[in-house]
């Protein structure tokens, strides 16, 4: 692969990378809060996150490369900008849930988060269906964090606001 691509590549990583130390430093001490909440029976260990996390974060800017080394930035515009939006909605539901413990305001935002990943996706298919793809499981596990965040907020009305 050629440099600039390689570049490329590690630009749209790092972006994503970004991100997600952002949101990481919001639940860098979330350990004993989040044992805290009373959970439904289907929420994951806190230990599964991070995997989690991180195998998403890779998609999402391999996803983002594949758009720009396709189009560049200024024709995928759109698709590239719903792509950064994203990323800072999903950083700030971490901030809004473990360091504010705004229930309401992270489950609002979840949501917010969930159409924007739907809108990029919508996007990024028109340009390049594998990124489309690729943004797949992160819908879906929005979708589940979507309802666990629901279900966390309304089972800790003392905890979260």
């Amino acid at each position: 692969m050629e440099a600039p691509k390689l570049l490329g590549l590690g630009g749209w990583l790092g972006v994503s990378f970004v991100a997600a130390t952002f949101g990481a430093f919001a639940s860098v001490n979330a350990a004993d809060f989040y044992a805290a909440l009373v959970k439904p029976d289907w929420a994951p260990p806190a230990a599964l996150f991070g995997p989690v996390w991180t195998c998403l974060y890779l998609m999402m800017g391999f996803a983002a490369w594949l758009v720009w080394r396709e189009r560049g930035f200024r024709a995928a515009a759109l698709p590239l900008t719903l792509f950064l939006t994203q990323l800072v909605a999903n950083a700030l539901w971490s901030w809004l849930f473990f360091v504010w413990k705004r229930g309401a305001l992270a489950f609002a935002e979840v949501l917010l988060l969930w159409v924007l990943i739907a809108a990029t996706i919508a996007t990024f298919r028109k340009v390049r269906p594998l990124a489309a793809a690729l943004l797949l499981p992160y819908l879906a596990w929005v979708s589940f964090a979507s309802a666990l965040t629901y279900a966390v907020w309304q089972r800790n009305p003392g905890l979260l606001r």
